[in-house]
């Protein structure tokens, strides 16, 4: 008897709340798949065009998918924050506590991996700015080499002495590409 008494006091928050929150995460969901078309629609369209930052050629392809999953990616994250942010008062949790906890927890991990984020920044950089690509020789701050492996964390050269090199993004401050054709 407690416990059909329960169900019937819970029909009706599943109505009124329940609704809300499978319809958040629809929408939530939605916008993840609109934002994936959209960004890879307009990084294919750069592509093609030769716009600009992406340029042309197999080779650039390869840099717009990676482009592509960055911005993917990010996106999605931004989503799925704000549609949690948006179901938690419908389960009764006051968000801006979280928000502010939240908050200096970020602060103090973006303390803690200042490098790590400029490691990320400059590696997004190496790819928008088309500075060198893999199989190019290159000279990063003094390490010369070929680039094997590009991340948006890390450069990997292999020098002529095959020494392979890791070299975190952030790190590199000057670059020389010594395989481009003037």
């Amino acid at each position: 008897m407690v416990l059909r008494n329960y169900f019937q006091s819970l029909i009706p928050w599943v109505i009124s709340h329940g609704i809300r929150i499978v319809a958040i995460l629809f929408v939530a969901w939605i916008l993840g798949r609109i934002s994936k078309v959209f960004v890879s629609k307009l990084i294919n369209t750069l592509v093609k065009k030769g716009g600009g930052l992406i340029g042309t050629g197999s080779i650039q392809e390869e840099r717009a998918k990676t482009l592509a999953r960055v911005f993917n990616s990010s996106l999605k994250v931004v989503i799925w924050v704000i549609a949690i942010l948006t179901i938690l008062p419908e389960l009764g949790i006051n968000a801006a506590p979280l928000l502010a906890g939240a908050g200096l927890i970020g602060l103090a991990i973006g303390m803690g991996s200042k490098s790590l984020v400029q490691d990320y920044l400059s590696g997004l950089f190496i790819l928008l700015e088309d500075q060198y690509r893999v199989g190019e020789e290159v000279d990063l701050s003094g390490t010369k080499g070929e680039v094997i492996e590009l991340t948006l964390r890390k450069t990997i050269l292999k020098d002529s002495e095959e020494v392979v090199y890791y070299i975190p993004n952030g790190q590199i401050k000057k670059v020389s590409n010594l395989s481009r054709e003037k």
